[in-house]
């Protein structure tokens, strides 16, 4: 589990690729000590495990199934990433819940100065639009951050110049796929709503005040 608050940037040393799955070797540049076997750290908001850990380095496997879902598999030596280790029991939860399980890929479609900060609008595949709702959250690239405004098929998110600074969305231009995870909460919520659905699709007819109270909420 993450909470979006990219610890620092990294770097891929190296890309080994064999048939549909994929090796990376990362650095972090960053203080990221006591890196330990089997831990999970969030590379572009997709969780991987660690295989072997050296100083501010480690290797990861990516199977066909992450490289499906992510864009991972576009990764070059030198292209840099955001990073995160597992969030801790205790610690402030700054961000949002993050399971580091992708939903899909994002694509900048626009970029557009507001003051200091910028204003990022992404298309994404319309069945996800609605896990994202206005002033919810959204990791994209492992990043959490909240969305403006949204519709089907489409996202905006304001960017502060402490994050262009420590993440890479500083180079994001249109064009450029991102990694995008919606809201885990709102996925369980809609699950369980579902066998209460109405014959006719909408939940609206049998989910009422006292529907909700008699079931706990």
């Amino acid at each position: 589990m993450f909470t979006g608050l990219v610890m620092g940037l990294g770097r891929i040393e190296e890309v080994r690729a064999r048939g549909g799955e994929t090796r990376l070797r990362l650095k972090a540049l960053f203080d990221l000590d006591n890196i330990v076997l089997g831990e999970s750290i969030a590379v572009n908001g997709a969780c991987l495990t660690v295989e072997t850990a050296g100083d501010r380095e480690f290797t990861a496997y990516a199977s066909a199934e992450t490289l499906s879902k992510t864009g991972l598999g576009a990764l070059n030596k030198g292209s840099l990433v955001n990073l995160e280790r597992a969030l801790a029991l205790g610690d402030r939860l700054g961000g949002h819940l993050v399971a580091g399980h992708v939903d899909c890929q994002a694509k900048i479609e626009s970029v557009t100065p507001v003051g200091q900060s910028s204003q990022y609008r992404l298309t994404f595949p319309e069945e996800f639009s609605i896990y994202v709702v206005p002033k919810g959250s959204v990791a994209l690239d492992g990043v959490s951050l909240t969305v403006n405004a949204c519709g089907e098929g489409f996202l905006t998110v304001n960017i502060i110049p402490s994050t262009l600074g420590a993440t890479t969305i500083g180079s994001w231009k249109p064009g450029v796929s991102v990694n995008m995870e919606t809201d885990m909460l709102g996925k369980y919520v809609l699950r369980m709503l579902g066998p209460w659905k109405a014959a006719g699709g909408g939940a609206e007819a049998r989910i009422t005040e006292s529907f909700l109270r008699e079931h706990g909420f």
